[in-house]
């Protein structure tokens, strides 16, 4: 558009084709400027994809990681209720029978009873949770916070 006025503004031919030529000269200069900031930009795009690409590795197998700790943490407090159920058992088998209560000291009597009322009566309720970890704190990083939706593994990237 500009050659396009040069030209009909009149003047030397000479200097209508200087200034097109200049106008030619700073069009392909801005086109080199835009080409080599395109250039930056696709190689930035590709580290940031190599990026991503990395942190999603990191994150399935943290999701992994987090979910064989929580089936052995399950595990443990399965297994840690059997073993207080059977402990709960002998104490009070032990407490029934007459000659159980006999064979015992006093001292072993008020141990086990203070071990009944206190650990075994109050462990025994169904949904508790060990007191090995201490979970009053509501943290960021919360397991109930993390989500194992892994529907967004499986989008396929363009």
């Amino acid at each position: 558009e500009q050659g396009l006025q040069l030209l009909e503004l009149g003047g030397s031919v000479e200097e209508d084709y200087i200034r097109i030529a200049r106008c030619f000269e700073a069009t392909r200069q801005r086109c080199c400027r835009l080409e080599q900031d395109g250039r930056r930009a696709r190689e930035k795009l590709a580290r940031v994809e190599a990026e991503r690409a990395a942190l999603e590795v990191k994150l399935k197998h943290a999701r992994n990681q987090v979910e064989v700790e929580m089936k052995k943490r399950h595990r443990a407090e399965a297994e840690l209720e059997k073993q207080e159920r059977k402990l709960q058992l002998v104490f009070e088998s032990l407490m029934r029978e007459p000659w159980g209560s006999e064979m015992l000291s006093k001292n072993q009597c008020s141990v086990l009873s203070a071990l009944a009322g206190r650990r075994l009566g109050a462990t025994l309720a169904p949904g508790r949770r060990s007191s090995a970890v201490d979970e009053s704190c509501q943290s960021l990083l919360s397991h109930s916070d993390i989500s194992y939706d892994r529907t967004e593994d499986d989008v396929v990237r363009i």
